[in-house]
């Protein structure tokens, strides 16, 4: 519930929209994803399993998945262990992404979502987050602010409060929070290259 004002989809008050179908217009994508001790197929259906499980090997090549379970023993029959243990950080992000490709829903919340890969494993993720992103509402949560320089709208948060809002290129015009993160990200990008 917001603290003041509305929060509407579509021009529709969420206040006025049942939790369980607004659940069902969301797919979400974090950091820190839960895989069930299951199968990579079991996994990826999760994201709506009314849906027939034939479509799970599409959702998983649009989220740049499907060579890797490939390569798994059991490709898209192996085991995940728990929590997904048996896979590195990168590929359960796949499979993450994969299961909101297969959800297919019209909004997505990207929070935090490359935040702890490494650099390969960015590439790929990033790869899949891009065509995920296509034709929908996305919301990034992202301290990372090459994650976000091409969204339409970015709201900058400091301690709870809006303090800017604007395009990648506005706020960098101003001086304030967003311009001094970028600077702070860009010098800390040269000293590591240096």
């Amino acid at each position: 519930d917001p603290t003041e004002g509305n929060i509407l989809i579509d021009q529709q008050n969420i206040q006025d929209i049942n939790l369980k179908e607004l659940r069902h217009h969301v797919a979400l994508v974090t950091q820190d994803v839960f895989l069930f001790s299951d199968t990579i197929a079991r996994n990826i259906w999760a994201g709506d399993f009314t849906k027939s499980g034939d479509l799970v090997e599409n959702a998983a090549k649009s989220a740049n998945a499907h060579n890797f379970i490939s390569r798994t023993q059991n490709g898209y029959q192996s085991r995940v262990g728990d929590r997904g243990n048996l896979l590195s950080g990168g590929e359960k992000q796949r499979v993450s992404i994969a299961r909101a490709f297969f959800k297919d829903a019209p909004i997505l919340i990207l929070d935090e979502a490359t935040s702890a890969l490494d650099s390969t494993s960015e590439v790929e993720v990033q790869r899949g987050l891009d065509q995920l992103m296509r034709g929908r509402t996305v919301l990034t949560i992202a301290h990372r602010l090459a994650t976000i320089a091409r969204a339409d709208k970015i709201v900058v948060m400091k301690g709870g409060e809006i303090v800017q809002v604007g395009t990648h290129r506005e706020l960098l015009q101003k001086d304030g929070e967003y311009k001094n993160l970028y600077q702070l990200q860009y010098d800390q990008m040269q000293d590591s290259r240096g």
